[in-house]
């Protein structure tokens, strides 16, 4: 880590200013990468909260009676905003959360063009007009903001995923309180000092790092109206049973499946599972979990992803343009890591490459690329979401075999299909319980134009993220009914 970390912001941002807070407790920020300090920041307290909401509440009423132009007009300026200022909030990304420097600048890139999209969007939300039974009736419907949304991020991208839910949310006239974990805000806080530059009101966006605890008060105080989350299942399931019936998008875990099917093109299905394995150390919801191999193509399938694993991944430093594996974001991930491939030598899995943490490197969070074959289906790297940069092939008898195992999984995220048979490929498009199929295309493919969320019946939460249908998610849908007679 050659290059210096720009100073950041270590303070709470509430009502459009800068505030140590109330609690007068510091919490130390540590990277993943150097294990050096790099900011102590306020623990937020309940007075923080309500200050917050209350300053939320009074500036989203005047927000949602600016005309959509109005809105979006500022919505395109926060995202030339993060343009702007992209190699710096990429450092602050890359020393706090550990993911290589390439990889921050795509992320900023990608949270630009969120706010754009999404300004675009809500000048096209448009209503209806519906026919009435009654020909003394005119009745037509218009979308409107929700209100005082509380959001809380992950840290596998802390700047993107708030950009998912503050765009839509603010084109459509809502206020955030924002909640992303203490660990990984400080390239968000330093893009809360250029939200005033564009044009936001003050109070309409606050963000206050916090943990686990702070979040529950988050989710239950009365002055919020809906929930916005993305995290585990686990802590999903947390914050719906405090929420309530609060309005709420939940984007949860996924275990995505990857299928390779016997005719495949297996170049091509070996080149995608292996980069949506490491691809942020493989700590992203719609990573390569599990590949579920046909038989008859397990053999090839097999030496293809470990040629094309060892000509392309490169474990190292994060800030270094060659490298595409940094380190993992945290210990507990690492010992989840190291839980997993602990029992696979247990039970006798083939550990093909990598296999545990790497030495020589500046904290022990490094951990290097892993295939293992051989993996049962009722095993720990099948059934849990690893969240790490571990390529697990599981074998297949037949197609019906390979949509069996990939269904049997209490989480249906997104899922990729490899076949050259288009009535194959079908099929699992129509039978495999996820939200998102991908045919002939990495699992961890995305774009900020789709939507992209869970299937029914699965632990992987409701609502969708990206396009239209988010804007669709922050928004109520209201009802005209205008009598026209005496």
């Amino acid at each position: 880590m050659s290059l210096q970390i720009p100073t950041p912001i270590e303070q709470l941002y509430i009502a459009g200013e800068f505030t140590a807070g109330t609690s007068g407790e510091r919490f130390e920020v540590v990277s993943p990468a150097t294990g050096e300090q790099l900011a102590a920041l306020p623990v937020p307290s309940s007075a923080d909260l309500d200050r917050a909401v209350a300053a939320a509440r009074a500036a989203q009423r005047q927000w949602r009676k600016l005309s959509v132009f109005d809105r979006a007009a500022v919505c395109h300026r926060i995202g030339d905003k993060i343009k702007e200022h992209i190699e710096e909030l990429a450092l602050l990304q890359t020393y706090e959360q550990g993911k290589p420097i390439t990889e921050s600048r795509a992320d900023l890139n990608e949270a630009a063009e969120l706010f754009h999209l999404h300004a675009e969007d809500a000048k096209r939300l448009y209503g209806e007009t519906l026919p009435s039974s009654d020909p003394q009736k005119r009745m037509h419907t218009w979308r409107q903001a929700v209100g005082t949304w509380g959001i809380i991020t992950p840290w596998n991208f802390p700047v993107l995923m708030f950009a998912e839910f503050a765009a839509p949310g603010l084109a459509t006239g809502n206020a955030l309180v924002v909640k992303p974990p203490i660990t990984t805000s400080l390239a968000l806080l330093k893009l809360a000092s250029l939200l005033e530059d564009a044009g936001l009101p003050a109070g309409l966006v606050s963000i206050l790092p916090g943990e686990g605890e702070f979040g529950a008060q988050l989710v239950a105080h009365p002055g919020i109206d809906a929930i916005g989350f993305i995290g585990s299942s686990a802590t999903g399931a947390k914050i719906q049973a405090t929420a309530g019936l609060k309005r709420s998008v939940m984007e949860c875990s996924g275990n995505g499946p990857v299928v390779v099917l016997d005719d495949a093109n297996l170049e091509r299905a070996a080149k995608a599972a292996v980069d949506s394995a490491f691809y942020c150390s493989g700590q992203v919801c719609c990573a390569t979990e599990r590949v579920i191999v046909h038989r008859d193509a397990h053999d090839a399938f097999v030496a293809a992803a470990l040629d094309y694993a060892e000509r392309t991944v490169r474990l190292g430093d994060p800030l270094a343009e060659e490298t595409n594996l940094g380190p993992l974001n945290n210990e507990g991930v690492a010992a989840k890591m190291d839980r997993h491939l602990a029992q696979a030598r247990e039970l006798g899995f083939d550990i093909l490459c990598g296999g545990g943490r790497a030495s020589g490197y500046p904290t022990d969070l490094y951990y290097n690329f892993t295939i293992v074959d051989g993996v049962a289906e009722d095993s720990l790297l099948s059934r849990e979401e690893s969240f790490g940069p571990v390529l697990p092939i599981i074998t297949a008898a037949d197609d019906d075999d390979a949509l069996r195992i990939a269904n049997a999984d209490p989480l249906g995220l997104q899922s990729a299909v490899f076949t050259r048979d288009i009535a194959r490929g079908y099929r699992f498009l129509e039978e495999i319980e996820t939200g998102q199929v991908l045919l002939n295309e990495s699992n961890g493919w995305w774009d900020i134009n789709m939507p992209f969320g869970g299937a029914g019946g699965k632990g992987t939460g409701w609502g969708r993220i990206g396009g239209m249908y988010t804007l669709h998610d922050m928004t109520d849908l209201r009802t005209a009914v205008i009598h026209i007679g005496d």
